[in-house]
């Protein structure tokens, strides 16, 4: 048996929600406020903070700009060695040497008083590593950096706790 459909409208149809056939609610307009006015003030405030107004209205600039003036970078300071001469490692008869003049770069002035003291101990660490060195090891840029590299370590062993920030070379000559 096949039901039969009839044309008067069903009860139950008549008395679901005007919500639920997509219609929309008359709290639909409220949800939207409370989710936009949020957004747009987080918004606004963002915009505000990383344009820099926020933190001026605040006085948080006024601290950033106390600080900055306070960690200027000062200049560097170097202080020359004295010039070196070392024979190279070699496996021929005929000996090569190394004339090595170099600077040591500091941050503090104050601290060059304490390098000029530890004087010795660098030219001993400086002198033992160069007769160590190969004519071949140092004929490259990169032997020529990794020198700097490796005087650069010593250097910071021997002067501690000062730090030396580079080792620069004004003349180097292997013959």
């Amino acid at each position: 048996m096949v039901p039969v459909m009839s044309s008067k409208p069903d009860k139950h149809a008549a008395e679901a929600p005007e919500g639920e056939e997509g219609a929309p609610k008359k709290g639909g307009k409220k949800k939207l406020i409370l989710i936009a006015v949020p957004v747009l003030l987080i918004g606004v405030g963002a915009g505000l903070w990383f344009t820099g107004i926020l933190p001026g209205l605040l006085g948080m600039k006024a601290e950033e700009h106390h600080a900055e003036e306070t960690h200027k970078p000062s200049a560097p300071v170097f202080v020359d060695l004295p010039d070196m001469v070392a024979n190279l490692a070699g496996s021929s008869t005929k000996q090569t040497y190394i004339k090595l003049q170099a600077r040591l770069e500091i941050a503090k002035h104050e601290d060059a008083e304490k390098i000029k003291a530890a004087m010795p101990r660098l030219q001993d660490m400086f002198q033992t590593y160069l007769r160590e060195m190969r004519p071949e090891e140092l004929r490259t840029s990169i032997g020529t950096y990794r020198l700097r590299e490796e005087l650069l370590g010593r250097a910071n062993v021997a002067v501690a706790p000062v730090r030396v920030n580079d080792v620069l070379f004004t003349q180097m000559l292997i013959q």
